[in-house]
């Protein structure tokens, strides 16, 4: 079976290779082992690739380009309406050619292949992947609204894939964890997690884009409140982003510089050194599906405190495998929640290792078989290993 998928993943070349969003390519080479071919719909972009970019490994997964659209400011925006006609044309070739449509949600690009789905998709497999938040949020943006409603009544005529549960959740939509690492990667996390000890100082971690929306201005205040009370602690910040500069000035400015560290992007292999030495892992962002960072965390036995978005209430309460803070807590919060593991290193022990039973759903294996049953049951078609 030929699968098409669609998505707003930022795409770059770099001499004769196409490079893509690390984790997104990750799982697209996995879904390569049970499909026959993959074609991958995205946005290229003329701009040099991030640090986080990889190239795809699977021989059967093919990239189609469109041109991008979208930005911070309201040209930017309206200039997504000068992009449909492009991406319609390649919507509809590609949809006719392939055997069975996947559109990851919500994006711009996403929400034009929803509606072209109806007119070059019937007869065919659609499955949606709603990477964001299912539910409802301050300051959600008007297109995310109208592509939920739109998934929520089956106007795509398919089935959708959100992370955590809802209540009253129609039978077309399918609860799905994001698959994270390999079988074997946690395994290997796993097992150093296990030995892990509550030492000082303590060793605090972030992983993902630096910006205001992931929260990492908030992440800082808490930096400061830490050592204005003199806790010992070390935080460290994997990633980069538009952002780092204004937040390195910060850090210079409060004088943090001893204990809050930027290591820039790093390879996957490279991460898993810092869940190794990690104690908590501190994720203050403003608007989440289930990042995968957590699951990564977990698998490394470092306890996620956690906004209290998307699914990541429901995984950690029902795991018992770390905190969440409301979206509207001030920064005090979280310094009181890490206080509070210190304070009780058994409780923290708990956590960990309760994380670590927890992380392995979140493999690709494990995606895999859910995407094979997800098949049969909503089109009795059989996905055989490619």
């Amino acid at each position: 079976m030929k699968l098409l998928i669609i998505s707003h993943t930022a795409h770059y070349q770099s001499e004769s290779r196409i490079l893509g969003w690390g984790a997104t390519v990750r799982e697209i080479d996995h879904l390569g082992s049970i499909f026959d071919q993959i074609v991958h719909l995205a946005p290229l972009h003329d701009s040099p690739a991030p640090d986080s970019a990889i190239a795809y490994q699977a021989s059967n997964v093919v990239f189609h380009q469109v041109k991008p659209a979208g930005g911070d400011n309201i040209i930017d925006k309206l200039g997504i309406f000068t992009k449909i006609p492009g991406w319609l044309a390649a919507l509809r070739r590609d949809m006719k050619e392939m055997d069975a449509i996947h559109i990851r949600c919500p994006a711009g690009i996403s929400l034009v292949a929803l509606l072209a789905a109806r007119l070059w998709g019937w007869g065919k497999p659609v499955w949606v992947k709603y990477a964001g938040n299912w539910r409802s949020y301050p300051g959600q943006a008007l297109s995310y609204k109208f592509q939920r409603f739109f998934l929520k009544h089956n106007l795509h005529r398919g089935v959708v894939t959100i992370n955590g549960h809802c209540p009253g959740q129609p039978e077309h939509i399918y609860s799905f964890v994001n698959p994270s690492f390999s079988d074997e990667e946690f395994l290997q996390g796993s097992a150093f997690a296990r030995e892990k000890q509550f030492s000082y100082p303590i060793k605090l971690l972030f992983v993902g884009n630096l910006s205001r929306p992931k929260g990492v201005d908030r992440l800082l205040e808490i930096a400061k409140k830490l050592n204005e009370i003199g806790f010992e602690f070390d935080l460290t910040l994997v990633g980069d982003g538009p952002d780092r500069p204004d937040f390195e000035r910060f850090v210079k400015e409060n004088s943090l510089a001893e204990h809050v560290h930027f290591a820039g992007w790093q390879p996957i292999t490279a991460v898993h050194k810092y869940y190794r030495e990690a104690h908590i892992f501190v994720f203050p962002s403003k608007s989440e599906g289930w990042p995968k960072v957590l699951s990564e965390a977990m698998s490394h036995g470092v306890v996620p405190i956690a906004s209290g978005i998307g699914s990541i209430p429901e995984i950690l309460e029902k795991a018992d495998a770390g905190h969440t803070i409301p979206l509207d807590g001030d920064p005090g919060a979280y310094v009181e929640m890490i206080i509070s593991f210190t304070q009780d290193v058994d409780r923290w022990k708990k956590a960990s290792l309760n994380g670590i039973r927890a992380a392995k759903d979140f493999t690709y294996e494990q995606y895999l078989k859910n995407v094979k049953k997800m098949f049969w049951d909503a089109w009795r078609l059989k996905l055989d290993d490619a």
